[in-house]
């Protein structure tokens, strides 16, 4: 298996070149020259491994250049009870009769992004191995809120790597900041940016692809590489989970194999979901994605019109993770769709840097309609969803997993459609507990963070993750705020050039 680059599909590299590049020179995205395919035989074993050799068997139809002992050296490393607080590292909780949320958030961080980046420094250290690179590799990583931890908790004291972090100032939430500014670890790094997670994501991106920085960071055996779900090595563990999922439905006899399920994903840069489109098109049967925004709605209007358009309002909102406007992983889709058309990506693409905007074809259009179906909710309508589902079902979701919840149930509304729901939980409540304590009770709590995550426990009955109730008493170590425009001399000054 090579990976073509979504910007020049002559590029071709091995898995181990794309995930320690990151990126493609140009600026385009690593693709799987194919989408690998399993038969349902195949699905039907998956749900009779532990989630370790289910991640295992996935990454041997995309790593090929990986030796099986080198993907189980990564495999059984990163997801062990060590690392998460279930066995199954992926929880199914059922909500209600057809209805099941996919709990990615047992990990270190409590949050989605431990799926992948759990995983991701084992890649990348074996990767640069394989490829005889004899370089420290530096991780750039732009954060609206989640990504930055759990990278910086899986790259922390990894030899031959540095992490740097960046978030926007007041765009994540008291308990995300909170993590970040007290990470532990000699080579990790965290600087806050006077700007939005767009204005953190094109700094590193640019810096990604300055050719100057690259030279002065290889006159001192540096390299950079990333973190973020532009990264391959972030991307294909979360297709892990779906077809584990429906896998683990087919063995629990909640559905038949061959049976079609729909996957509702809340999402910001489009990454976990464009994961569930590689699970639908390796062969789970998928019915319809649903792409879940908060009322940063870029994506939802881009995939009812066709026509991306950035140019719109910023909301800071109660589920930050999602606050994006420029949705990195589309480029992937798109190139796919088009049928590796790299000169149509480059031509829509430098219209959304240039202009702000670009609309796709009209075949483009009819293919994300028969794919996809997209919806949107307001803070208020968020926190609502919360206090209904806890008070129907005495169950806590977090501010994202609850705006899955509404676009969900106005997609039935609307289609009447019963086919069995995987909706991913993408995040902890207590990660979150200001909007969670007033969707709960009603009415803004002016007690402390720590105060609002124990009343939260107390109404749940859940208990706090160690990983978040340990934060209190550690002392932060990162406190500097910088312009946008400062990003690439802060790089090099943190760097030592």
């Amino acid at each position: 298996m090579f990976y073509n680059s979504t910007r020049n599909s002559r590029v071709k590299v091995s898995s181990a070149e794309a995930i320690t590049q990151g990126i493609s020179a140009e600026g385009g995205l690593f693709v799987p020259e194919e989408i690998p395919k399993l038969t349902p035989d195949e699905i039907k074993a998956v749900g009779d491994m532990k989630y370790s050799d289910r991640a295992a068997f996935v990454f041997s139809k995309y790593l090929t250049d990986f030796s099986d002992a080198e993907i189980h050296y990564c495999t059984d490393n990163a997801y062990s009870t060590k690392n998460f607080e279930t066995e199954s590292i992926a929880e199914i909780a059922h909500l209600f009769d057809g209805t099941y949320m996919l709990e990615l958030w047992h990990g270190p961080t409590c949050a989605f992004k431990d799926m992948a980046l759990q995983i991701l420094p084992y890649f990348l250290t074996t990767s640069a191995k394989k490829i005889n690179l004899d370089k420290k590799i530096v991780i750039l990583v732009a954060t609206s809120g989640d990504t930055g931890k759990a990278a910086l908790e899986g790259f922390r004291d990894v030899e031959g790597t540095s992490i740097l972090v960046f978030y926007p100032e007041d765009g994540v939430s008291p308990m995300q900041k909170r993590q970040m500014k007290t990470q532990e670890g000699g080579n990790v790094g965290v600087c806050a940016i006077k700007g939005n997670f767009d204005d953190c994501q094109n700094g590193v991106k640019a810096i990604f692809t300055d050719n100057d920085v690259k030279s002065l960071l290889d006159e001192k055996g540096m390299m950079f590489s990333s973190a973020n779900s532009i990264n391959w090595g972030r991307l294909v563990p979360q297709i892990v989970y779906y077809i584990s999922a429906y896998a683990e439905l087919v063995k629990d006899g909640e559905i038949s194999l061959g049976d079609k399920i729909n996957i509702v994903v809340p999402t910001g840069n489009f990454g976990n979901i464009l994961a569930a489109y590689y699970a639908k098109h390796m062969g789970v049967p998928v019915n319809k994605l649903i792409c879940a925004s908060n009322i940063n709605n870029v994506l939802t209007d881009f995939i009812n019109t066709g026509i991306y358009d950035r140019n719109r309002q910023f909301y800071a909102t109660v589920s930050p993770s999602m606050d994006i406007l420029i949705s990195s992983n589309l480029e992937r889709l798109l190139y796919i769709m088009t049928n590796k058309n790299d000169t149509i990506i480059k031509e829509w693409f430098g219209k959304l840097a240039s202009e702000g905007r670009y609309e796709v074809s009209d075949d483009i259009k009819s293919k994300l309609s028969d794919e996809f179906w997209a919806g949107f909710c307001d803070d208020e309508q968020t926190k609502a969803v919360i206090h209904e589902i806890y008070g129907k079902y005495s169950y806590t979701c977090d501010t994202h997993t609850a705006v899955a919840v509404k676009v969900y149930n106005d997609y039935k509304a609307v289609s009447g459609d019963d086919t069995k729901t995987i909706i991913a939980s993408t995040a902890s409540p207590y990660k979150f507990s200001a909007a969670v304590l007033e969707a709960l009770e009603g009415g803004k709590s002016d007690v402390d963070e720590y105060s609002k995550v124990d009343r939260i426990s107390e109404l749940s009955k859940m208990p706090v993750p160690s990983a978040l109730a340990d934060l209190k008493n550690k002392p932060e170590r990162f406190s500097d705020v910088i312009d946008k425009s400062e990003q690439k001399a802060y790089v090099l000054k943190i760097l030592g050039i």
